[in-house]
């Protein structure tokens, strides 16, 4: 199982009440509802291995050299020396490093990679994997990776993560009329404003959707540009033509990596915590109470 680990947090910090706090009054719904989410999903899942992705570069910038505009709406600072800083609440991003602490002395993988995101964390150990892998992200950007036949499936929290909705190719095909590799194409296509991807102007979700149907992928789609004897619409040809541009670089920006050189860990679900003293202190510090014991409890099995 390997959890998108900020999208989730920030589930929790919207979906966990700001009066749940710490001792000295400091907001901690985002470290607790996390707890709970994992705690959930190792009760509903029975994970063998579980990984907490993480963001080491939210914003990398081979990205933004490709497409400036990527996630540039979401900058709060930029920095010349490491990554760009993230529009946060206040209140969760002093939250983020608590996080950190209480995953790392539990002893819950915690594997970022320098210069990458937490998708392209997932997308490398989603390739390396032998058996089945369960996505936990409210990111549909990693419907890319879903693949039946490896046993690969996406599970897109709806109610926090008690309610989550199983996207598999069926699932895909029926909501989008695309495949794993197949929803890249189409985002890219489409656009995406909250990530600031162009997209192809005049191209919504439903024409992406057509295209690829008729064309099979982004490659069929812009031979068919070049073919006069395609069945593309003028407006359709002349839209494509003039985003080829764009439509050359966006394939590496919107397609997780499958190739980050990651740091050794051990994915193994931890019975026992790493480090008992430190979450003991964690504990007691910021009042992680009882989502915490709930936890240590489900782990224990």
């Amino acid at each position: 199982m390997l959890l998108d680990t900020a999208s989730l947090y920030f589930r929790a910090y919207f979906g966990v009440p700001d009066t749940v706090r710490a001792p000295d009054g400091t907001p901690v719904n985002a470290v607790r509802g996390l707890l709970e989410f994992i705690d959930r999903l190792v009760r509903d899942h029975h994970p063998d291995d579980l990984v907490a992705c993480w963001d080491n570069d939210w914003r990398p910038h081979w990205r933004v050299e490709l497409i400036p505009s990527y996630k540039a709406h979401r900058v709060a600072e930029e920095s010349a020396a490491g990554p760009d800083e993230e529009e946060t609440p206040d209140t969760l991003a002093p939250q983020v490093p608590v996080i950190a602490e209480v995953l790392d002395a539990l002893g819950i993988a915690r594997v970022g990679a320098d210069g990458y995101e937490a998708d392209d964390v997932i997308g490398t150990l989603t390739a390396r994997a032998d058996g089945p892998v369960d996505i936990v992200t409210g990111d549909r950007d990693l419907y890319q990776l879903v693949d039946d036949a490896r046993g690969r499936r996406v599970l897109y929290p709806l109610k926090g993560v008690g309610t989550l909705q199983t996207t598999d190719e069926s699932w895909l095909r029926e909501k989008y009329g695309v495949d794993g590799p197949g929803y890249a194409d189409l985002a890219l296509l489409r656009g995406d404003p909250s990530d600031g991807l162009p997209g192809v102007p005049g191209v919504g979700e439903k024409t992406a959707a057509k295209l690829l149907d008729a064309y099979g992928d982004l490659a069929g789609i812009m031979a068919a540009v070049a073919d006069p004897a395609s069945r593309l619409t003028p407006a359709q040809r002349r839209r494509l033509d003039e985003s080829r541009e764009y439509l050359a670089v966006a394939p590496k920006v919107v397609r997780v990596a499958t190739d980050v050189p990651l740091p050794a860990f051990d994915p193994a679900l931890p019975q026992t915590p790493r480090d008992p003293a430190a979450l003991e202190a964690l504990a007691a510090r910021w009042g992680l109470g009882g989502a915490l014991q709930r936890l240590l409890t489900t782990l224990r099995g």
